[in-house]
């Protein structure tokens, strides 16, 4: 199901004039010191009650900070979660605030105005926030057009170059881990894709193991 809405997502966002049809690469990650191995967790897709707080919870455990792509309208409500995200150092970005691929993308004003909502929602939460970090939905390559716009309005844009592959299908939590590795080798700077939206379980279970894995390979974890 999760494989059959991207795709259909991503027709939607290819019909619109302003989009483009050709794939590119990921956003750079910030720049790292020659010789350093860098990983920085990024989750999509939240705040739920679900997995947040375990995904947190997870990485107090092992003392290491990600970064998290909010969608707007699902903070209500979950103000508390955002807050704690915050306070033990975890760095906040912006997703989307509807997760519309149809209405987001459909004109460079729409999705600056998805993005200025998401912003606000943050703010109303943490009045300091100031991070001006964007994800696209489904990732920038699916409207290489709409890339200038962000930028002139003060964002820095990340994709990801790796993936644990969580939204594309139903895969075990050892899948997910070995989706992970094999989509980092040979990078030393890894910027990998998770999520923490409902009802990802096995990603939660993966996620000690990625880790670790990482650790052991003498990653730096950095946030955005």
């Amino acid at each position: 199901m999760k494989t059959l809405s991207f795709l259909l997502a991503a027709l939607l966002c290819i019909c619109p004039p302003v989009c483009g049809t050709r794939p590119a690469a990921a956003a750079p990650a910030a720049r790292t010191d020659a010789g350093e191995r860098v990983i920085y967790l990024t989750f999509d897709d939240g705040p739920t009650d679900s997995t947040t707080p375990k995904a947190l919870d997870i990485l107090r455990e092992f003392g290491v900070k990600a970064t998290f792509f909010v969608i707007g309208r699902q903070i209500r409500g979950r103000e508390e979660i955002l807050r704690r995200t915050a306070a033990e150092g975890h760095a906040i970005g912006i997703h989307t605030y509807t997760h519309d691929y149809a209405a987001i993308y459909r004109s460079r004003e729409a999705l600056l105005e998805d993005i200025g909502r998401c912003r606000d929602a943050i703010r109303s939460v943490l009045p300091r926030y100031s991070r001006k970090i964007y994800r696209f939905p489904g990732g920038s390559f699916l409207c290489p057009d709409l890339r200038a716009a962000v930028k002139a309005a003060g964002y820095r844009y990340y994709d990801w170059n790796a993936s644990a592959g969580d939204a594309e299908g139903s895969y075990s939590a050892e899948q997910l881990f070995e989706n992970a590795v094999r989509s980092a080798q040979n990078k030393d700077s890894v910027l990998l894709l998770l999520h923490d939206g409902v009802g990802y379980r096995q990603t939660l279970r993966a996620l000690p193991k990625i880790i670790g894995y990482f650790q052991n390979e003498g990653y730096r974890f950095k946030t955005l």
